[in-house]
């Protein structure tokens, strides 16, 4: 009942914000950087996060990046909990479980939707959502076979169809797609492939139902130029509010263009984005029920890093900031994730 009631005056105040009949619905994407429970999972290769191993991974590590990530997810929520969040590299239910149920989150009432991936390490993707605004009603997973016998088996991409208070459908898509391991070229065929495996299930959707709402975010391991995002699933820069409905739309790539610095990764003293948000034309069109936040700015959407001062620490070795992370190598350094949270605002109206 308490927690219901916080959950109700939260929504309350988030109408009056925006009027009566709307709500700010505010969507989340973020890598959690190894979120690993301390006990061994016979099936996956999990030593390294163990009490007994090099890291020296224990209760109160694990519990404190609990804690650590609930107090992201809620201020990147501006003190409100946000409607959706995507996650990547989350270990398994029993994470998800302890984030929700016994970390500084579990007065915001998340539900949540994984995959159980083939991923060697046993990392996988899920969403957190408020069922109060949005109720899934259908949930899948595609899986990403191996390009060849030699490289591993990569994560499953999540599929989430809920409803939203006003009846209409959201889908939305959770990537992690193959890392850069053994080079950046060698391995882009592996996520090219991974990008086709989501467009299999977007197209297919577009032409299957005329006013689909799509959202597609995770970690791609690549920029919103390379490949991947820019050919396979032909993610262009918003630059008009007037988009073709069926079109898919990359929601911070004219921002990580014009401006210097501005991502939510750091490799090697230079900033980059792999985490991307991207929607169909018709979510940016704001005469929906359901449709992308406008600004007054050349960016035209309210899609943002978080880049709040307690997640940055000094680059010691390139200068400037960089993510505060829960590791550096093998050294414990206590902070949140090598990655910035991304998000997007988006009007709900009833």
């Amino acid at each position: 009942m308490r927690r219901a009631n916080i959950l109700l005056v939260l929504l309350v105040v988030a109408c009056s914000c925006l009027g009566q009949d709307s709500y700010r619905f505010r969507i989340v994407s973020y890598n959690v950087e190894n979120l690993f429970d301390y006990q061994h999972d016979s099936l996956k290769n999990d030593y390294e996060f163990l009490p007994d191993a090099t890291r020296h991974w224990d209760y109160h590590k694990y519990h404190k990046k609990l804690d650590d990530l609930g107090r992201v997810i809620i201020a990147t929520g501006e003190w409100t909990p946000p409607a959706l969040v995507g996650l990547c590299e989350v270990e398994n239910e029993h994470c998800l479980t302890d984030l929700t149920e016994h970390s500084l989150l579990k007065e915001a009432g998340y539900r949540y939707a994984m995959t159980n991936s083939p991923d060697q390490r046993g990392i996988d993707v899920a969403l957190l959502y408020q069922r109060e605004v949005f109720k899934p009603i259908c949930i899948k997973t595609y899986r990403v076979p191996p390009l060849t016998k030699q490289k591993n088996a990569t994560r499953d991409i999540l599929h989430v169809t809920g409803e939203l208070p006003n009846h209409s459908l959201l889908d939305v898509f959770v990537c992690h797609l193959p890392s850069r391991s053994g080079g950046e070229k060698e391995s882009e065929p592996y996520r090219i492939l991974a990008a086709g495996v989501l467009m299999q299930a977007v197209d297919s959707l577009l032409q299957d139902r005329k006013k689909a709402q799509v959202v597609i975010m995770g970690d791609f391991n690549d920029y919103y130029n390379n490949r991947s995002v820019a050919e396979v699933v032909g993610a262009k820069p918003v630059i008009t509010l007037k988009a073709n409905k069926q079109e898919l739309y990359h929601l911070l790539a004219a921002k990580e263009k014009a401006l210097k610095d501005y991502a939510s990764y750091r490799y090697r003293g230079k900033w980059d984005s792999l985490d991307h948000l991207i929607v169909n034309g018709r979510l940016l069109r704001q005469k929906g029920s359901f449709h992308i936040l406008s600004t007054n700015d050349a960016f035209l959407v309210k899609a943002d890093v978080f880049s709040a001062e307690f997640l940055l620490e000094e680059d010691e070795r390139y200068g400037g900031k960089m993510p505060f992370r829960t590791y550096s190598g093998m050294k414990y350094k206590g902070g949140f994730s090598d990655h910035l949270p991304i998000y997007a605002d988006f009007i709900l109206k009833y």
